[in-house]
């Protein structure tokens, strides 16, 4: 099989700890390009705090935003946008503000808005929605928040980290997101690398024909991988690239022979 496309997450995978791509993964990630292989960005991040990478990196990808909440063909092109009802924002909300000392976020199409900036509900009706998030490193009242949200209608519910719970619409998660870009640009799951360190990136690291967990991630999202790459501290990414390119030399050397033969 001759992989085709990497689909990357960016926090804890293709960025290090202190939130830089370094210079190993960038040189690599131009090699992958070079060789005819399509690197994506496959984030739980609202497409804001992805625009500051866009920059750097040396193309053009395409962009799973918000755990597939949005989808990008590129970054100024948007394929699918799944939003979060208005209804169900203020249900989140209500929890939060149940709970107390929990911290919670959302992102719209315009802008992050956090615990501390939220203020009230007043001017947010209008908005498009498209994630909510809680966090708290009690995990006892984690716990409650689960049992509460198991009563929220229509969403998706997943976690970046053990300390957090991010919400989307329904069906809506990162692999669906994979999927579109797929479709659109007409490659087979069965073509694609998945690499990631959270429980949101599970679904990918399932469905795609070869999942990549980094050396940093928990132990339930590695028992879901094929095969394990180094830490985000360790070039993790380059060196997973650095296993596909070379795959597909073998693979392309093996047709060839076969064709020949």
């Amino acid at each position: 099989m001759i992989y085709k496309l990497i689909a990357m997450d960016m926090d804890g995978t293709l960025l290090t700890d202190d939130k830089q791509i370094s210079p190993a993964n960038w040189h690599w990630i131009q090699e992958a390009e070079k060789h005819g292989i399509m690197i994506m960005l496959t984030t739980g991040r609202g497409f804001q705090n992805i625009k500051p990478y866009l920059d750097v990196l040396p193309s053009h990808p395409p962009i799973v935003a918000t755990n597939g909440a949005e989808v990008w063909s590129t970054p100024t092109t948007i394929l699918h946008r799944h939003v979060i009802p208005w209804e169900t924002i203020k249900q989140l909300r209500e929890i939060a503000l149940e709970l107390e000392e929990i911290w919670y976020w959302a992102y719209n199409t315009e802008e992050l808005v956090r615990k501390d900036t939220w203020d009230t509900m007043e001017g947010h009706a209008d908005s498009i929605w498209v994630k909510f998030g809680f966090a708290t490193n009690n995990q006892e009242l984690l716990s409650k928040l689960d049992t509460k949200l198991k009563d929220v209608k229509g969403i998706e519910v997943t976690s970046s980290n053990d300390t957090n719970r991010e919400i989307s619409l329904q069906g809506i998660s990162k692999i669906s997101g994979i999927q579109a870009i797929c479709n659109y640009k007409g490659i087979s799951l069965k073509e694609t690398v998945a690499i990631g360190d959270g429980e949101n990136d599970i679904t990918m690291l399932k469905a795609c024909g070869l999942g990549i967990a980094m050396e940093n991630a928990a132990d339930y999202v590695k028992q879901h991988a094929d095969l394990l790459t180094a830490s985000n501290e360790n070039d993790g990414v380059a060196k997973l690239i650095q296993f596909v390119i070379e795959h597909n030399k073998k693979y392309n050397s093996l047709l060839k022979e076969k064709i020949h033969s």
